[in-house]
């Protein structure tokens, strides 16, 4: 039964939608990079976007709950954060959402 259960239960994703500062994008994917590798429980996976040609991204961090982001955050992953604002033109816009479809491509055949 509790394979069933597992099967109902949702991913959640933490997304922040932000610009940089012109030319600033490079650096904010570094640490970005250096934040999400600081996750361990309940950490499923991130993204980091950016539109073409500018310094707009959204970034997509996937969670089994929003619990557990707060469980991950640690003296380094708030130093990163930290050193990350000032990079941005404006605070970014975040929100939980719950992940209800999840679509993965079919294996091809060999």
């Amino acid at each position: 039964m509790s394979e069933f259960l597992d099967f109902l239960k949702h991913k959640y994703a933490y997304v922040a939608i932000g610009a940089f500062k012109p030319g600033r994008f490079n650096e904010a994917e570094q640490l970005f990079v250096k934040a999400v590798s600081t996750y361990t429980e309940g950490f499923e996976g991130a993204y980091l976007l950016q539109k073409p040609g500018t310094d707009e991204g959204i970034a997509i961090i996937l969670w089994d709950n929003p619990e557990d982001m707060e469980a991950n955050r640690n003296e380094v992953h708030e130093a990163l954060i930290k050193e990350m604002g000032h990079l941005f033109a404006a605070p970014p816009e975040t929100a939980f959402y719950e992940v209800c479809s999840e679509v993965t491509p079919k294996p091809t055949s060999a």
